[in-house]
């Protein structure tokens, strides 16, 4: 069953909600199944025959003013590791339900043990040691027209104990009026040091030290507010003017800290989240080690993994504006250091007990080169591939295989399919049938004058260097004569052009009023004249 499929994949990972009724392009459609297959679906999340052990699903039926019929189910992080039928176990990653091995259930299970820590309530503590005022200055949309202790209540946050309601560690920990009397090293500690290296005794390089405490629900923002001003800022010279520019972009340094207050592990109370700036580098550190199945190595991959050892307080941050999905932090800090043309952070485990994520201050191109490459942001490259295109550019604009190799030291297979890559993404060509020597192709950019039809083609008259009657067709959604007749038009106004020689099919390449770089004649890509091994004859560029 689907829903029950969906909805355990949720439960082993971090929660979330399902609506039957709504299609993934946000189109209301309705609830469309025969009444009496509707008991199955509704009960197979809660039988042992479709998922052990059975889920706490929540069901509600709701109805559009069209008319729809909806139906709502609603699944919380489990202590449990949920299996389905046929032995399979599944865990929610984005928007997809991803098989997951059976031989790391074991660790997923000793990770769930994990999260019961912020479920715990501690003696002693109640209703009162929460800043309720603090909820309702908070109030985002998700808890409009709320009271404070329906918020906590529905969020899982607080629960009834002999009449009384009572607050977890995690509401303590996001809202309690003295966070530290329920976790001694709740907050966060910066440190600047001067040089590249931490010293002691009578070296002791500290030039700042900056205890950072509050609850986590504005803990966050108090650190923003705390360590932005002890960012350097450098001088770069741009147009015959002096810019400033901070040493480490703004969302990847905060992006870490969002990161460490939201998974670190809260059941180590002696040590807190730390935050040291070096002159070459920033470092933060966190208590504890990134919970199964995720790994440094899956996270260098930048794989996204929907895992959190405090779901409930994950949870809270998402819904307050600081984090996206559950997931999605590593990943963008990757993206973001790339896009500034900067080193990707170093993720490591420090002291066998603390993650850490380094971000370093050095950019991996000069201003020109960065600027150059910003040309292909919408071709969604690799790091590897933005080396490999700027190294090309300061080769009069072309590499070899071997090239390729000897720069990111690969062999010659992964040479070739990064090679291949390229073509296909339209950020390089083969100088001809049979060539060894690759150039480099610049994309055709969005000009203010341009049809607005050609300009969705674009991307496909990058990717493949022409376009046919047919993309008009799929594209536009033109019949076949209407694109022959836009295709004229565009031919007659220099925007595209017929090559000399064409196969099956007439292909229509760039034209005068679009070229700004070399084009092949026939308007193919060569992407089959790839020989990864031929390089030993072919002189290097």
């Amino acid at each position: 069953m689907d829903v029950a499929e969906t909805l355990a994949a949720m439960a082993n990972a971090d929660g979330g909600e399902l609506v039957v009724g709504i299609e993934d392009d946000g189109a209301v459609t309705g609830v469309c199944q025969p009444e009496d297959r509707l008991p199955m679906i509704l009960g197979a999340p809660r039988s042992k025959n479709y998922v052990n052990p059975p889920l706490p699903v929540r069901f509600r039926e709701l109805q559009t003013a069209a008319g729809h019929r909806l139906f709502h189910f609603e699944v919380s992080w489990s202590p449990d590791v949920h299996q389905l039928a046929g032995s399979r176990y599944l865990l929610r990653v984005n928007d997809q339900n991803a098989p997951f091995a059976a031989d790391q259930i074991a660790a997923l299970k000793a990770a769930k043990t994990l999260g019961l820590w912020e479920r715990s309530f501690p003696p002693g503590a109640t209703l009162a040691d929460l800043d309720l005022d603090l909820i309702r200055s908070l109030a985002p949309a998700a808890w409009a027209g709320r009271s404070a202790e329906d918020v906590l209540r529905d969020r899982g946050l607080i629960a009834g104990r002999n009449g009384h309601s009572v607050p977890s560690n995690a509401a303590l920990l996001l809202f309690a009026k003295a966070p530290a009397r329920w976790h001694p090293r709740c907050g966060i500690d910066f440190v600047r040091w001067q040089g590249i290296e931490r010293k002691h005794g009578a070296e002791l390089n500290v030039v700042k030290r900056l205890p950072i405490e509050a609850p986590l629900a504005v803990l966050i923002r108090k650190a923003y507010e705390a360590i932005a001003p002890q960012i350097p800022e450098r001088q770069n010279l741009q147009d015959l003017f002096f810019t400033e520019k901070l040493e480490y972009p703004t969302f990847a340094w905060q992006e870490a800290i969002v990161n460490a207050v939201a998974h670190r592990d809260y059941g180590i109370q002696g040590a807190s989240i730390e935050v040291w700036l070096f002159d070459d580098r920033l470092e933060v550190r966190s208590p504890g080690l990134p919970p199964a199945p995720v790994t440094i190595a899956a996270l260098n991959r930048r794989e996204h993994l929907h895992v959190s050892r405090n779901p409930l307080i994950v949870r809270t941050l998402v819904e307050l504006g600081y984090m996206m999905e559950a997931g999605e932090g590593i990943p963008r800090i990757f993206d973001e250091m790339d896009r500034v043309g900067y080193y990707p952070p170093s993720l490591s485990i420090v002291g066998g007990m603390s993650f850490q994520v380094a971000l370093r201050n050095q950019p991996i191109y000069d201003p020109a080169t960065l600027q150059w490459l910003h040309q292909y942001d919408e071709l969604a490259l690799s790091m590897d591939q933005k080396r490999v295109l700027a190294f090309a550019h300061a080769h009069e604009d072309r590499f070899t295989s071997r090239d390729v190799q000897t720069l990111l030291e690969t062999d010659i297979y992964g040479a070739s399919a990064l090679i291949k890559d390229l073509i296909r993404k339209g950020a390089a060509r083969s100088a001809g049938k049979g060539s060894r020597i690759y150039g480099v192709q610049q994309p055709i950019q969005m000009r203010g004058d341009m049809p607005r039809e050609l300009a969705k083609l674009l991307p496909d008259l990058n990717r493949r260097g022409h376009l046919r009657n047919r993309d008009l067709q799929v594209e536009l959604h033109q019949t076949r004569i209407s694109a022959t007749r836009t295709l004229k038009e565009w031919v007659a106004a220099g925007w595209l052009a017929k090559p000399a020689k064409r196969g099956r099919g007439a292909l229509y390449v760039p034209g005068p009023r679009l070229l700004h770089q070399p084009q092949i004649a026939s308007g193919k890509l060569e992407t089959d004249a790839i020989d990864p091994e031929g390089d030993a004859m072919a002189g290097k560029s």
